[in-house]
């Protein structure tokens, strides 16, 4: 017996594939919308519905959202493809308010309300914020990708006009070895030439993709939550520890340090506020809320991903 029908945006991405399966095993009946239905249905066979959309409007997919126990929005281009050109920042921008207001659109026409609205957001909202500890309550950073993630959050608020129980999730770092950043950072590693990106004074808030999988389903199951919820493990680290540890893990040395200098010549604007920033974030409303992470710490992490 189904246990309610999931909509996600962006679930043939990287977060977005391991949610759609673990919901799928759970019991729940889940539609995938995407512009490729072709694509999706490859991936998941005749498990999920692939719900062709525009990803501005909830045409198509309007009777999907009517009565869905959730609507998941994970949808927006990847922010760290490449150098941030003006016509590559307007795409990363336009892709999430325009899904966040297709999301909105859904929940304003629906005849029956979705019971809740998971916002896909990241920790760079914070900012660069050197050593401070950063919880849900820490105010919002300067810069494009904290304005950019600040605007993403807002796109979907107007859901709770109408009675929508909505969640924000701020994923940090999120680490696997097929997808996301971890691979890129292997690469070096495993010539015997890794080391920390900058200074290594960064702070990483970094979570395993089966925590940030578990997490998102904790958040969907739980109706008595709602609001700002940091998905990062409990304990981040700096960029030099992180890589003392990884190269520890693939028994590689970690000394060949990636100079500032040709981070920024190379990617401009993106290394300075991704690479070279960090948060120090604590998920301090998701461990109240009783989550409990099966990787708390890096080095069991890394060794179970890259076994």
């Amino acid at each position: 017996m189904s246990r309610g029908t999931i909509v996600i945006s962006g679930g043939t991405g990287f977060i977005g594939r391991p949610v759609t399966a673990s919901l799928l095993e759970a019991g729940y009946e889940v539609a995938v919308l995407t512009r490729n239905p072709a694509k999706a249905a490859a991936q998941f066979g005749d498990q999920v519905n692939a719900a062709g959309w525009d990803g501005r409007t909830s045409d198509g997919w309007l009777e999907l959202a009517s009565g869905a126990r959730a609507i998941i929005n994970l949808a927006g281009e990847n922010i760290g493809a490449g150098r941030w050109t003006m016509k590559r920042k307007r795409a990363i921008v336009m892709s999430r308010l325009n899904a966040g207001q297709a999301v909105v659109d859904a929940v304003r026409r629906a005849p029956a309300k979705p019971e809740v609205v998971i916002q896909a957001s990241a920790v760079g909202y914070y900012g660069s914020r050197a050593h401070e500890a950063l919880d849900e309550s820490a105010s919002a950073g300067r810069g494009f990708l904290a304005g950019l993630v600040r605007n993403w959050e807002d796109s979907t608020a107007e859901a709770e006009r109408y009675g929508v129980r909505r969640v924000v999730i701020r994923s940090g770092l999120v680490l696997d070895a097929d997808g996301g950043v971890l691979p890129r950072m292997l690469r070096p590693f495993r010539l015997f030439a890794g080391g920390p990106l900058g200074s290594g004074r960064q702070w990483l808030s970094w979570i395993h993709l089966r925590d940030e999988v578990g997490a998102i389903r904790f958040l969907l199951e739980r109706q008595d939550l709602s609001g700002v919820f940091n998905l990062t493990a409990p304990k981040p680290l700096m960029m030099i520890e992180f890589a003392r540890i990884l190269g520890r893990t693939m028994r590689r040395p970690a000394i060949f340090r990636v100079p500032a200098v040709g981070l920024r010549f190379l990617y401009g604007e993106m290394a300075e506020e991704t690479l070279l920033a960090g948060q120090r974030v604590e998920p301090r409303a998701l461990l109240r809320a009783g989550f409990a992470f099966l990787y708390p710490g890096l080095e069991n992490a890394l060794q179970e991903i890259l076994r």
